[in-house]
């Protein structure tokens, strides 16, 4: 078993080895060789998913994966192609992947979007399944064979939300061209078409609309004909915005008001709009209708399809689409909810949230979830940010972060529904009933993977989710005792004229940064500065705003700054962690670097991507200087030393926080 690990990390590492370099010197030495405005590898990054298994035998799935990396990489530099699959089945860990450029991109700006790809990819580490999708190209890798697919559950169409000037004229021009390139596109070879619309408007100074699309070239005709179908459909809730992308297993369409591929580059699509005698203008009427009708088809068939052959046995193969796929957020009736949680019943309830009351479900089909109760206002505006938001967490897709599987806004409540996890959350690990059954590794992945969690919502979702509520009761723990983040984003579903010193929504005390719950001042540092209050809870066994019957009898922070000076770290270990399981000066890093989470000022305290760096190094965190903590006490009141912390101007405050509450 040692030996497989250290040629696991081994594989790992040079896997590592190969992307770095990558992501660094070769991104900027492609981007030069390209000459004009129009030269860019367009690694605006659209969305990213993680498959939630990772591979078994790890030195054969490093292996494998580095080898389909290298052949795609090579095939689009010798070949100067858009694109590449590879596939390599060594052992019992096989690797599919697919690349695709679009095909305006120079081969030097498809090769640099291509290595960004990889560079995020590989944030998935272990995971048996991973796909990112840019603007400018799309990397996925599986398990199992998928380069046929093409229309599946979870595609979704991504607004701009910023409306044409000339709305009601962009929006006939850019319908007009997305159903043009929805015709034409199947027909044309290698399945890509790149074009534009002038928007004729009353005034002077007509604009244009520029689109294309894309279908994977592994995909039939009639394939890439269906993908584009449902495409279509999902961008029309965006017209009038002046940006608009469709995603899906096999096909990409865009449009934009803004020209975002060379004029030498467009497509000329009249020919493939042409069916026998009849006009262009009865070409497209009769794609419309036919499309639409064969959208609602497609749609209704692939319901009942996935409803009626989903089997339980799936999972064993990772559940490969359910894993990576972009998935939109399922509608639920309320009735049927009121029924899976006996009518909300108090022997159904899993917990108290400052969110709501957290509900276990049975579904009709057997399937446990957990359903909760949205404590916010009914309003008009409230239920369609509700829609907004909801639509926007359906979409985040990682191995540390709850699933949302959908909602209810149809009742006399809102309700959200998530998976279930059958451990509950950290707290009834560190201070509850089940207190001291978790041992140091299983503490220590806990740690690494609520960073992780953090560092995708802050850094590689493409919106920054800021979650404002970390503490432990907010960290489940699935099967495998991994840690899974919930109620992020929900902070953004409260009314903008209230904040964390007006509601229990938005933070709980002794956790809550000093120039948040002082001065209102929000950014991702908050979460980092929650985050390291959870680690010393962790370690520690003690609450953050409990006082323990020690010789100390101080608060957790101000206890484990104490320690800090006086280096004697280990002290704060929770006696119940057997000794014998971990090394002290593990121990030592993890507090030190806890306490850097903790600094008084957002500036001083590190990235949650710097804390996952600074995790998993070797090396001592020694050479960093540390400032004393600002503490707020259970009164309310900032203590300590406040000389370079935002908060020093209130110091002697009491601040008002009393309808802030935990769980």
């Amino acid at each position: 078993m040692v030996g497989q690990a250290t040629q696991a990390l081994k594989m790992k590492q040079e896997y590592l080895g190969m992307v770095l370099p990558i992501t660094i010197t070769s991104i900027w030495w492609w981007s030069c060789l390209i000459r004009g405005v129009d030269a860019s590898p367009q690694i605006n990054l659209l969305n990213k998913g993680c498959s939630q298994y990772n591979a078994t035998n790890l030195p054969d799935f490093y292996t494998n994966l580095n080898a389909t990396f290298s052949d795609l990489k090579t095939q689009l530099n010798k070949n100067s192609t858009h694109f590449a699959t590879a596939q390599q089945a060594r052992g019992s860990d096989p690797v599919y992947a697919m690349v695709q450029c679009r095909n305006y991109l120079s081969a030097a700006d498809c090769a640099a979007c291509f290595a960004a790809a990889v560079s995020q990819i590989r944030n998935c580490s272990a995971a048996n399944g991973a796909r990112v999708i840019y603007d400018g190209c799309f990397l996925r890798y599986e398990s199992a064979g998928f380069f046929d697919q093409t229309t599946l559950p979870g595609n979704v169409g991504l607004c701009s939300n910023k409306t044409a000037s000339q709305a009601t004229a962009f929006s006939a021009a850019a319908g007009k061209l997305l159903v043009d390139l929805q015709l034409a596109t199947p027909k044309i070879n290698g399945f890509f078409a790149a074009t534009k619309n002038e928007v004729v408007t009353s005034g002077s100074g007509n604009e244009t609309v520029y689109g294309v699309a894309q279908c994977a070239e592994t995909i039939s005709k009639t394939g890439c004909q269906d993908c584009l179908n449902v495409a279509y459909a999902n961008l029309q809730s965006c017209l009038p915005d002046t940006d608009g992308r469709a995603v899906d297993a096999g096909c990409f369409l865009r449009y934009s008001s803004t020209s975002f591929f060379p004029d030498n580059q467009t497509t000329n699509i009249a020919s493939f709009l042409k069916t026998g005698g009849n006009s262009r203008k009865k070409a497209i009427i009769i794609g419309v209708v036919v499309g639409g009708v064969g959208l609602l088809i497609l749609i209704v068939g692939v319901l009942l399809y996935f409803k009626l052959s989903r089997k339980p046995e799936a999972a064993r193969r990772g559940d490969i689409l359910g894993a990576t796929e972009l998935q939109g957020p399922m509608n639920y009736k309320y009735k049927d909810l009121k029924s899976a949680t006996k009518n909300f019943s108090e022997e159904n309830k899993l917990g108290e949230g400052g969110f709501g009351d957290v509900y276990k479900g049975t579904l009709n089909n057997g399937k446990i979830v957990a359903v909760k109760k949205l404590a916010i206002l009914q309003s008009d505006r409230a239920k369609a940010n509700f829609v907004n938001e909801v639509k926007l967490i359906s979409n985040v897709h990682h191995r540390n972060l709850i699933r949302l599987l959908g909602c209810c806004s149809k009742g006399p409540e809102l309700l959200l529904i998530y998976e279930y996890m059958a451990n509950n959350s950290l707290d009834r690990f560190i201070f509850g009933p089940k207190r001291g059954s978790l041992n140091w590794k299983q503490l220590n992945d806990i740690i690494l993977g609520t960073a992780r969690g953090l560092a995708y919502l802050h850094e590689e979702f493409h919106v920054c989710i800021i979650h404002r509520d970390i503490k432990t009761s907010n960290i489940l723990l699935d099967d495998s005792f991994q840690p899974k983040i919930a109620d992020f984003g929900l902070a953004r579903l409260l009314p903008d004229d209230q904040t964390h010193l007006s509601t229990r929504f938005a933070g709980t005390l002794g956790y809550t940064a000093p120039e948040y719950a002082i001065h209102g001042q929000l950014s991702e540092k908050v979460d980092t500065y929650s985050y390291g209050v959870v680690v010393l809870e962790i370690i520690s066994g003690q609450k953050s705003s409990e006082i323990k019957s020690d010789a100390m009898g101080e608060f957790l922070l101000e206890k484990a700054w104490k320690l800090y000076e006086n280096g004697k770290h280990v002290e704060l270990v929770d006696p119940n962690l057997d000794p014998n399981e971990y090394k002290p000066e593990d121990v030592k890093k993890i507090i030190e670097i806890a306490l850097m989470c903790t600094q008084p000022s957002a500036a001083q305290r590190p990235t949650m991507s710097e804390v996952i760096v600074l995790l998993k190094s070797t090396s001592s965190v020694e050479n960093r200087a540390l400032t004393r903590p600002v503490f707020v006490d259970s009164d309310k009141r900032v203590k300590g030393d406040t000389s370079t912390s935002t908060a020093s101007s209130t110091s002697n405050a009491t601040v008002s926080v009393s309808q802030v509450s935990g769980r």
